[in-house]
């Protein structure tokens, strides 16, 4: 479905120096798998999922989805930041409608899909709130389903549950991996949290600080339904400690922290 060939990505500063990004990164996403991709602040997760967006492109390597070079978004692709960014005077609903009326493709069938992905999360009865009426998890739900009302084959979400607290953090992870479950997409997702990367993938692609490069891909074998119990298992503990090492190195790290 997606797939990196020895993508580089440099930036300049307004001081003129080159800034390295990410550097000699080459991955394939298989169709409906769920990746992950964590690594320190500043290791190119963000710039990587930027570029299977189009919303960047690569100054060396390539990018491209079912084998067509990515330079631009694409209608299959759903993307979710951190910040729900939804439009303030609009109703949910029609926050949810946005990209259908974007593309030019509502129809007499297109406020009953939205409804029913409001369901699906939900927050049916919310169809007619304001964004400033609901609370920041709410309104992350309102963003998934804006990502997904079009039906795209790919979504990209990038650190969507950073800002929430952790106790609704957890919660909207179970709930993706439900709505992943009901409705499969291929899924590249990028987070901080060691914890929220082993439970929701397939696999996990561990980055290196800058310049990020792959520094391991790590497959987690877990059986799927998932919840946050899993953190009881062997393979999620040796999934666990594995990425600490990489990331952190032999230092002394408090696995509560490292999570966190």
């Amino acid at each position: 479905m997606i797939t990196l060939n020895r993508v580089t990505r440099i930036f300049n500063s307004r001081d003129g120096d080159e800034i390295t990004a990410l550097e000699d990164v080459s991955l394939e996403i298989r169709d409906n798998e769920f990746v992950t991709l964590v690594g320190p602040s500043g290791c190119g997760k963000s710039t990587l999922l930027r570029i299977v967006a189009g919303l960047i492109l690569p100054t060396a390597g390539t990018a491209s989805i079912g084998g067509q070079p990515i330079t631009e978004p694409r209608s299959e692709t759903g993307i979710v930041f951190q910040a729900p960014t939804l439009l303030p005077w609009a109703s949910v609903l029609d926050n949810v409608l946005l990209p259908l009326r974007m593309m030019r493709r509502m129809d007499s069938g297109s406020a009953d899909k939205a409804a029913a992905l409001l369901k699906l999360v939900g927050l049916s009865g919310f169809e007619g709130k304001s964004p400033r009426e609901l609370s920041g998890g709410m309104q992350q739900r309102v963003a998934i389903c804006r990502a997904l009302v079009h039906e795209p084959d790919i979504l990209l979400m990038d650190e969507p549950f950073g800002a929430l607290d952790a106790l609704t953090r957890e919660e909207m992870t179970m709930e993706l991996l439900r709505i992943w479950g009901e409705r499969p997409k291929t899924v590249l997702f990028v987070t901080h949290s060691i914890t929220e990367a082993v439970v929701l993938a397939d696999r996990v692609v561990v980055m290196s600080p800058r310049p990020g490069r792959i520094a391991e891909i790590i497959g987690i074998s877990s059986p799927r339904p998932r919840s946050f119990h899993v953190e009881g298992d062997p393979v999620f503990h040796e999934a666990s400690r594995r990425i600490r090492q990489l990331i952190f190195g032999n230092r002394h790290v408090d696995p509560g922290r490292a999570a966190a």
